[in-house]
């Protein structure tokens, strides 16, 4: 019986350990960088949907006073989890200085307000409304 010690220039099929250990190092940090990235994607989806729900109550806010009375709005509440504020004043226009009969404009400011976890986020729309004068004989609320 002979032994014969495998010969150095001979080439063996294969991987060897050290190289296995290398592509699952190399696996396991893409499949790290993949897996934060993801859920960067769904963090960042979540907060522009709620984005998008604050702009919607803003904007029906807003077109819920389609004129402004004479002594301004000044309104806040909370809806689903989203405090607003609907505030107006006066819009000053050279034509309503000099023509008293003209109509007077307000700007009004709607401000919702939300928490994102520990951060608060804010939205805010502004527009210009006319001024609602009373008819004949209607009492002014």
């Amino acid at each position: 019986m002979s032994w014969h010690a495998p010969r150095m220039g001979r080439k063996a099929g294969g991987f060897s350990l050290l190289e296995i250990l290398v592509a699952f190092a190399i696996a396991a940090m893409a499949l790290g960088l993949l897996y934060r990235v993801s859920g960067n994607n769904a963090r960042q989806a979540g907060g522009l949907l709620q984005h998008e729900r604050a702009m919607v109550l803003a904007q029906s806010l807003l077109a819920a006073h389609q004129t402004v009375p004479a002594q301004g709005v000044n309104e806040r509440g909370e809806a689903a989890g989203y405090g607003w504020q609907v505030q107006s004043r006066p819009y000053p226009t050279p034509a309503g200085n000099a023509a008293p009969q003209a109509a007077r404009l307000h700007e009004l400011r709607v401000d919702v307000r939300w928490h994102d976890g520990t951060a608060e986020r804010a939205f805010e729309l502004a527009s210009l409304r006319p001024e609602r004068r009373p008819q004949p004989g209607e009492a002014i609320r």
